[in-house]
Parts: C-alpha cells; sequence; structure tokens
C-alpha cells in the first residue's frame, strides 16, 4: 500500500492526487476552509473512486478544541454568504481564548 505524507499547507495547493482514495488529517488547521481545499486534491477530475477524509482528534485536547473552532467558523461564514442573515454567527476574542483553557 503506498503512502503519500505531506502536510496540509504544503500539499494543500497545486496537486492533483487523484490516486489516492483515502485522506487522513493528523494536524487540524484554525480555517476549515484549508482542511478542505487539501482534501480537495484527492476529489479531482478523472477521480474513479471514492474518498475517504478521516479528521484524528484526541479527545481533551487542543485539537477537540480547534475542531469547534472550526465549526464555528464554518457556520460564521455560512451566516455571511446566505441571503437571509437570520441567525447571525461571530467569532469571538473568548472563542479563541478558550482553546488555551485547560480541561
Amino acid at each position: 500500500m503506498p503512502v503519500f505524507l505531506i502536510s496540509l499547507k504544503a500539499g494543500g495547493v497545486g496537486l492533483n492526487l487523484t490516486a489516492a482514495d483515502t485522506v487522513i488529517h493528523y494536524d487540524p488547521w484554525w480555517n476549515p476552509a484549508a482542511e478542505d481545499q487539501a482534501s480537495d486534491r484527492a476529489w479531482r477530475i478523472g477521480q474513479d473512486k471514492p474518498v475517504f477524509v478521516y479528521k484524528l482528534i484526541t479527545n481533551k485536547s487542543i485539537e477537540e478544541k480547534i475542531l469547534a473552532l472550526q465549526q464555528n467558523k464554518a457556520e460564521l461564514a455560512q451566516s455571511i454568504l446566505s441571503t437571509d442573515h437570520e441567525g447571525e454567527a461571530k467569532l469571538t476574542e473568548n472563542d479563541v481564548m478558550n482553546l488555551f483553557e485547560k480541561f
């Protein structure tokens, strides 16, 4: 089984990895779009297999908090891009500070 290891930022742009059918994120990034873009390297024209994307998240860790921050940012982006602007979400300084709190 061939394996190609690359960091999220290096693998997030300029590559077509249609030979891959599995993407594993082991270092969560605060920006969900960066992870989506890296995953999309396997979802390219010419991909003829289903692609599986996994995120390795440790319970009660900063990774878990980053995942929550990603979800909050995705909701914020969706509320900004939606035309109705109902239930607007905001990313606060407190959201970022919560990353550094102990469990």
